[in-house]
């Protein structure tokens, strides 16, 4: 790469960050639905056609903020869980961690995590490419659950018989190496945690639960608990 086409790379990168960070404060302003690529134009002091070259529509920019989040809390849990695994934690304890990292995360980024687990935004369909984004979290939850069935085993709690095939198709097509019934516990692990995480963050907690990082604690370790791990 010659510096002319160096520093024409570097601009790009810029102007990117800049309507990026520029939509996000949009976003929490207005909402994902309002997300406007005129209006994102007009507050940087660029004609909308320049603005195009980069994110051809609103749906591009939305993507590309999609998985910015996705990577960012990705981000969180595997470095919370590689912090757990230094420390010697077992793997219970590290599903704690990852869990408290994941709300963390959201707290800090409320508007981004309102964006990935909040409601749908109108006329949008997220693509293919977010798929692997939106899978950190759930990679590094599995990853635990297979350290440990391999270790010490997992506790198991049978499914019923005509949950059986269900069972078997999640467990080789999304977490092979995992017994059937702890697949099953992992899904439900898995939405329960972002259920406890957007409850608290979009209010429905309020005067109901004071005390939220002992309960959440307390929430994330019978988590732990429902998928078969064990602490010491």
């Amino acid at each position: 790469m010659t510096t002319a086409q160096g520093a024409r790379a570097r601009a790009r990168m810029e102007v990117t960050a800049a309507i990026k960070d520029e939509a996000r404060r949009q976003l929490a302003a207005e909402g994902a639905a309002k997300l406007s690529l005129r209006a994102v134009a007009r507050e940087l002091g660029m004609v909308s056609s320049a603005l195009y070259r980069y994110f051809p529509s609103r749906d591009d920019l939305l993507t590309a903020l999609i998985i910015d989040a996705y990577d960012s809390l990705g981000e969180a849990a595997e470095a919370a869980h590689v912090t757990a695994v230094a420390a010697d934690a077992v793997p219970a304890q590290r599903w704690v961690t990852v869990c408290e990292a994941v709300r963390g995360w959201a707290l800090a980024h409320p508007h981004e995590y309102a964006l990935i687990y909040g409601s749908p935004v109108p006329g949008y369909s997220a693509p293919d490419t977010t798929i692997q984004p939106a899978a950190r979290v759930a990679l590094v939850l599995i990853g635990i659950l297979l350290d440990a069935f391999e270790r010490r085993g997992l506790a198991r709690t049978p499914v019923p018989a005509d949950l059986a095939p269900e069972a078997r198709r999640m467990a080789d097509e999304l977490m092979p190496g995992l017994p059937a019934e702890v697949a099953v516990a992992m899904a439900a692990a898995w939405a329960q945690l972002f259920g406890l995480v957007g409850f608290e963050l979009f209010g429905q907690f309020k005067g109901v639960v004071e005390d939220r990082d002992r309960f959440f604690r307390h929430a994330a370790t019978q988590l732990a608990h429902g998928v078969g791990l064990v602490f010491p």
